[in-house]
């Protein structure tokens, strides 16, 4: 009876922790303990809804031609450049980094190489990324001479009660806590029900996502909910706005050229709302308005028009995401810039 108590302690408080902790949840993903909860797409996985339960699937290798020209290629990115989405086998480039846009990092460059510098963001998050600030925009890279150096002195690190807490208190905990809890397909099976049954009888879904028109797609909420000024592609957006984002690209890609760039790319990629219900509301039209503006100084990477143009859809069913179609026309269109 001992022994019972013991493994149920243990295996609790790995749960626990799983909860509080990413590495022990990554751990518990890689032991097979817990399943991954986005295996279904990140939307099934807010919405439950099984008319958009779609398997990820991985994408074919994309064609690579060679580096004549010794790329070396840094991106400022967000989740559409995840490595779970891309890595240095999908450019041709002899080298690839990538850092998030909510992390800093210190880099050397080499300045025998043609070195381009790829800003990504999707488009709801863009007028947040590239907002008007006293201090050096967009400043998630740091250059030195020396690769062992490191931007800003060493901090002490805390104490383990002071790491306890802050696991604790950490930001996301119920929801590492649910997926630890509640991630297998015997669960999904009962939110399913809940789910379907709240849509059909009272035509409500998850607050975080939103149901097209015609019923056929699922998008992000904040791609369509207007009173959230700063990412929908329907909330207004005036052309001194546009201006400054425009400019606050533009002062960034000098400052990283003045520190060895040879290049400095925008990417903005639309969100799925605006490409797949592009008539659900008044769209402010940021991404064509900043590609399109006299002052940007900046090569783009326009996949806007060429997801417009496709006959098929470049998302996924059950996710914010590209498919493997639109992951295709990204990637070809990055790899012009590169030579």
């Amino acid at each position: 009876m001992k022994l019972v108590r013991v493994i149920t302690l243990l295996v609790v408080s790995i749960l626990w922790l799983g909860g509080c902790s990413q590495p022990v949840m990554h751990w518990l993903y890689q032991t097979s303990i817990i399943v991954d909860d986005y295996r279904y797409g990140d939307l099934y996985r807010l919405s439950n809804l099984p008319q958009f339960k779609d398997p990820v699937t991985l994408c074919p290798a994309v064609t690579v031609s060679s580096d004549t020209a010794r790329t070396h290629l840094y991106v400022i990115g967000d989740s559409f450049t995840e490595p779970e989405r891309l890595s240095q086998q999908d450019f041709p480039v002899s080298y690839y980094k990538r850092v998030r846009w909510d992390k800093q990092d210190t880099i050397q460059l080499d300045p025998t190489a043609n070195n381009v510098l790829l800003v990504e963001s999707v488009e709801r998050h863009f007028r947040e990324h590239a907002a008007a600030t006293p201090i050096d925009p967009i400043d998630n890279l740091f250059i030195v001479s020396d690769s062992n150096r490191t931007n800003g002195s060493k901090q002490q690190s805390p104490s383990f009660g002071k790491q306890l807490v802050d696991l604790i208190h950490s930001e996301g905990i119920e929801e590492r806590l649910e997926t630890v809890l509640f991630s297998h397909d015997v669960f999904l099976w009962f939110k399913e029900i809940k789910a379907s049954l709240t849509m059909n009888a009272f035509n409500r879904v998850s607050p975080n996502v939103a149901v097209s028109q015609n019923k056929k797609h699922l998008f992000i909420a904040l791609d369509t909910d207007s009173t959230k000024r700063l990412n929908a592609g329907t909330s207004p957006l005036p052309d001194n706005e546009v201006a400054d984002l425009v400019n606050t690209v533009n002062k960034a890609a000098v400052r990283y050229q003045a520190l060895g760039f040879d290049k400095v790319v925008l990417s903005i990629v639309p969100n799925k709302a605006t490409i797949l219900e592009p008539d659900r509301q008044p769209y402010n039209h940021l991404i064509e308005r900043v590609q399109h503006h006299p002052k940007l100084n900046v090569p783009i990477v326009d996949v806007y028009s060429l997801y417009r143009k496709q006959n098929q859809s470049v998302y996924a069913l059950g996710d914010s995401h590209w498919n493997c179609l639109g992951r295709s026309i990204w990637i070809k269109a990055v790899s012009s810039h590169l030579n």
